[in-house]
């Protein structure tokens, strides 16, 4: 009976590749409720193998015999230290102490403990990898993205993916006070009140309880915001701490090499990304155009372009696949213009267009031939997916268009597109609204 068992549990160890396979496997061995605790070293306290944030009751009496390799019998439970060259790793609680029960544990023991450093270690390179992987992410964003108002929230997601049980604040310093940029909002006013701790000598600030972690991040000496992390479960680790610092690091660098692009790009006129006009041209082209639009008496329309949940594609593919989608979608678009139509990236996946001497009825045909040549078009995106083996994706956009009035003021052009491509939105995307005074219309 004993060595059927011992060969069963060898077997299903053999074949556990995660914490809840070990739980099952000793388990159904036992056929008693059994849990692995491990012992964290950085916390000095054990932790439940399966639910990390549930800490041991052991008392404390007992723990020095679980150091010393010695099994602790007490009501009716047998906690049972899993040793590893004469260091504890954890133990095993399990709600029965006969005999059976110890011998099996006895001669099983060694494989058990090896099974459970192996899982931890798994699990160590993982955050590893994953921690690597958010690095290189942050560090591509700039590659082709210059505005922060996009950059922040996209280096935010990366965060919070890889520091899940934690909430995850960026402030960046506008006029010499923190300013929160990413997400909406902050109800923890103590967050706030801890940023001016920050300084330039002390660098990372960690809270009396350490929930709460204060990540400066750095221009020249000079403390340009700050990533706020506040655990919702346990204390902040030495190596989420280090990890952190690493990744506020990144974020100084991709902020800084965004704030010198953008200031560059001031003078320029196109995007980077797209080969559009940029929208600080943009503007100056609608200046241009309604003022003729004016004085000429002749039509004059705009659309206004997202492509729709544009995000989606982002958290599903990399932010490679889709840098590489708005490529494709503004050579699409292009594609569809008369050579003195005005295109422009307006902002993150959003395109604006001017389309001057043409009415109504006619910008609703471009907008809809626009419309039909994204939707149709098969793009294939192997070579920059990063997070699975999708290989083709196709994707649909909005469109809003307003027809200028010469009643109205320049920034009236894009405004009433954008609030018809909002209805657009609102409708059910991959469609064409057309903006009237009070409501959309659709076509």
């Amino acid at each position: 009976m004993l060595t059927e068992k011992l060969k069963t549990l060898s077997k299903a160890l053999n074949e556990s590749d995660s914490t809840e396979d070990v739980i099952k496997a000793l388990n159904d061995v036992f056929r008693k409720e059994v849990k692995v605790f491990v012992f964290d070293s950085r916390l000095n306290t054990f932790r439940d193998f399966a639910k990390h944030w549930t800490v041991s009751n052991v008392l404390d009496a007992d723990i020095n015999d679980l150091f010393d390799g010695i099994p602790v019998i007490k009501n009716n439970h047998i906690y049972y230290p899993a040793m590893k060259k004469n260091i504890l790793l954890g133990y095993l609680e399990i709600s029965d102490n006969s005999k059976e029960t110890c011998e099996l544990l006895d001669i099983a023991i060694y494989n058990i403990a090896l099974k459970i450093q192996n899982i931890i270690l798994n699990q160590k390179m993982q955050q590893s990898v994953e921690f690597h992987d958010s690095m290189k992410n942050i560090a591509k964003i700039i590659e082709t993205q210059y505005e922060l108002s996009y950059i922040i929230p996209i280096i935010g997601e990366i965060i919070d993916t890889f520091i899940s049980n934690h909430l995850i604040y960026i402030f960046l310093k506008e006029n010499g006070k923190f300013k929160l940029s990413w997400p909406s909002s902050c109800r923890d006013k103590s967050i706030t009140q801890n940023l001016d701790k920050l300084s330039i000598h002390k660098g990372t600030y960690i809270s009396t309880d350490n929930k709460t972690g204060y990540f400066p991040l750095i221009n020249e000496n000079n403390i340009i915001g700050a990533i706020v992390t506040k655990s919702t479960e346990e204390p902040l680790n030495t190596q989420e701490i280090e990890y952190l610092e690493q990744l506020a690091s990144q974020t100084s660098t991709t902020i800084n090499r965004a704030n010198v692009y953008a200031e560059i790009l001031k003078h320029a006129t196109l995007d980077a990304l797209t080969g559009f006009y940029n929208r600080r041209q943009m503007e100056e082209r609608i200046k241009q155009e309604t003022a003729s639009a004016k004085r000429k008496k002749t039509p004059l329309c705009a659309i206004m372009i997202d492509i729709d949940y544009f995000k989606h594609v982002n958290d599903t593919y990399g932010h490679a696949a889709g840098d590489y989608i708005l490529k494709t979608a503004s050579k699409i678009i292009r594609s569809q213009l008369r050579e003195y139509d005005i295109a422009s990236r307006y902002g993150g996946e959003e395109f604006a267009i001017i389309l001057p001497f043409t009415r109504e009825e006619e910008a609703v045909m471009v907008a809809d031939r626009l419309r039909k040549a994204v939707e149709s078009k098969i793009i294939n995106i192997e070579h920059v997916n990063t997070k699975n083996d999708t290989k083709t994706i196709q994707i649909t956009i909005s469109l809003g268009i307003y027809s200028f009035k010469e009643t109205d003021k320049p920034e009236e052009l894009l405004m009433k597109a954008d609030k018809a491509l909002y209805d657009a939105k609102e409708t059910g995307r991959n469609k064409v609204i057309i903006y009237k005074e009070n409501k959309g219309k659709n076509t």
